[in-house]
């Protein structure tokens, strides 16, 4: 998760993740690591959201019972300082949920990662490989 938190691969760690604001590449420029299979969708956001509301809320809520700051400034100050931070931690909050994404083995990373287990395990089975018959993404052999 850290790796992606930084911008960078989740494999490898030396690719960068996005080639444009939030649009995640294909695979790493570094590695070769497939990253078309994640499926971030609306975690990011909610996680922002979540986080620069608590921040701006508590800031808010002190500046009102402790200072006497005129009405005009709080109504600039606080939705300003509310976007740049939601700006700011947008990338990286995707980064990261790619990353845990990623070390989950969720979506079409399941194969890598059991592609990387065995190369590195010589009995040939890996952890995950055990777990639903193979499966890692959470769903049984029967269905």
């Amino acid at each position: 998760m850290w790796r992606g938190f930084r911008n960078r691969c989740p494999h490898c760690g030396e690719g960068r993740l996005f080639h444009r604001f939030l649009k995640v590449r294909h695979s790493c420029e570094a590695c070769g690591t497939e990253l078309h299979h994640h499926r971030a969708d609306d975690l990011p956001p909610y996680l922002v959201i979540f986080v620069v509301g608590h921040l701006a809320g508590i800031g808010i809520l002190e500046s009102e019972m402790r200072l006497d700051v005129p009405l005009w400034f709080q109504m600039t100050f606080w939705p300003g300082l509310a976007l740049i931070a939601s700006l700011l931690l947008l990338q990286p909050t995707k980064g990261a949920v790619v990353g845990l994404q990623y070390a989950l083995g969720m979506h079409g990373f399941s194969a890598i990662r059991r592609a990387g287990a065995r190369a590195t395990d010589r009995s040939g089975r890996h952890e995950t490989e055990t777990r639903d018959g193979g499966r890692t993404d959470g769903r049984g052999t029967g269905s």
